[in-house]
C-alpha cells in the first residue's frame, strides 16, 4: 500500500492531465459509465464546518475512490485552512487498499476549481473577458488559476468581491504581488452588472446574487452550494437563465444552486440539463450570445476518481 502525504501530491499533480481527466469524468457520469452513490454529509453548525464523503467508480477502472473532505468556515481566523480530508484508493479487483492520498484537502479544492473553469470555458461566450469572482477564499484563488490555465489564450479583467473588506484587499495584494493581476470590487451590483463571467466561491446560506443585477449574456459558475442549506443565487435569476447545467441533476436539485429554484416550483429536472451531456454535445450548450446560462456544480466523486487516478499514474501506482 501507498501512502501519498500532499507534498508528494503536489508535485506529482499535473494541471492539463487532470482538466482532460476530469472532463473525460463528467462525460462517464452522464452516459452512463460511472457509478456515483448518494453524497454523504455531516453538518457542523454548531463549528461552522461540515464533512462530506463522496465514492464512486469509474466502469473500467482498477480502482475506486472514497474521499472524506471536510470544510471549517472559521478556520481562517484561527490561521488553519478552510479545507481539509483524505482520500483512499481501492482495488477494483479485490478491495485491498491501493492508496492513501493524504492531500490535506489540495486535491479537492484544485479539481473543484478546474470543474468550474471548464464549465465556464463551455459555457461562457467566445468574447467574455469580464470576470467577477465572489468570495476571497481558497476556491476563489484556485478558480482564478484555473480558468487562467486552461484558457492561456484568453486576457481576462478579473475583479473579486467579499464581505469583508479587510480580506478582500488582503487577497487581491497578494494576488497581485503574485502576478496574477485583478481588481476589488466594492459594490456587488454593480460588479455583477459589468460582468460576462460571475464565478461563485462561497458557503453563503442566503442569496447574494440578485436577478435584476445581472445582465444578458452573462454566464454564472456557481460552486459554493455543495450541501443543504447554502444558496448564492436569486431563485428569479434562476428561473429567468436560459441553459441551467447541473454537474449532476439529481443532487443539484437535491441540495446545489438549483434546490431552493425547484422546491419552489419554479423550474424541474426537464429544465436542467447535466455538463457532462453538454461537454459531448455542442447542441446542448450555449447557442447564442444573449442568453443567460447558469452552471451549477456540487462536485462528483467522480472529478475525485480522475484527479487521484492522474496522481496515482504519475506515481507510477495504478
Amino acid at each position: 500500500m501507498r501512502i501519498l502525504n500532499r507534498e508528494e501530491i503536489v508535485s506529482l499533480s499535473d494541471f492539463n492531465s487532470m482538466a482532460e481527466a476530469i472532463e473525460r469524468s463528467y462525460i462517464a457520469v452522464s452516459n452512463g459509465g460511472a457509478t456515483i452513490p448518494p453524497v454523504g454529509y455531516l453538518p457542523l453548525a454548531q463549528h461552522n464546518g461540515d464533512c462530506h464523503v463522496k465514492f464512486g467508480h469509474l466502469h473500467g477502472d482498477s480502482v475506486f475512490i472514497v474521499k472524506i473532505a471536510t470544510g471549517f468556515y472559521g478556520n481562517a481566523k484561527l490561521g488553519l485552512p478552510t479545507s481539509n480530508g483524505m482520500m483512499v484508493a481501492l482495488s477494483a479487483q479485490t478491495g485491498e487498499v491501493v492508496a492513501i492520498l493524504q492531500d490535506e484537502g489540495f486535491l479537492t479544492d484544485l479539481r473543484t476549481a478546474i470543474g468550474a473553469a471548464i464549465a465556464t470555458r463551455k459555457l461562457a461566450k467566445p468574447s467574455a473577458k469580464n470576470v467577477l469572482v465572489v468570495g476571497a477564499g481558497i476556491q476563489a484563488t484556485q478558480q482564478i488559476l484555473a480558468l487562467k490555465n486552461l484558457m492561456p489564450e484568453r486576457t481576462f479583467n478579473f475583479k473579486v468581491w467579499a464581505r469583508s473588506a479587510e480580506k478582500l484587499a488582503k487577497f487581491v495584494e497578494e494576488m497581485n504581488a503574485a502576478d496574477c493581476k485583478l481588481s476589488q470590487c466594492t459594490n456587488l451590483e454593480l460588479g455583477c452588472g459589468e460582468a460576462e463571467i460571475i464565478m461563485t466561491t462561497t458557503p453563503s446560506r442566503t442569496p447574494i446574487i440578485m436577478d435584476e443585477w445581472v445582465q444578458t449574456g452573462t454566464h454564472i459558475t456557481a460552486s459554493g452550494a455543495d450541501a443543504p442549506g447554502k444558496s448564492e443565487l436569486d431563485i428569479s435569476l434562476i428561473k429567468r437563465a436560459h441553459i441551467l447545467v447541473a454537474d449532476k441533476i439529481d443532487q443539484c436539485l437535491d441540495h446545489g444552486e438549483f434546490a431552493n429554484a425547484n422546491a419552489a416550483g419554479l423550474i424541474s429536472q426537464n429544465d436542467c440539463v447535466e455538463l457532462g451531456n453538454v461537454l459531448a454535445n455542442k447542441k446542448l450548450g450555449r447557442q447564442t450570445n444573449d442568453q443567460i446560462t447558469i452552471a451549477d456544480l456540487t462536485g462528483l466523486a467522480s472529478q475525485d476518481i480522475a484527479a487521484a487516478r492522474t496522481v496515482l499514474e504519475a506515481d507510477g501506482v495504478v
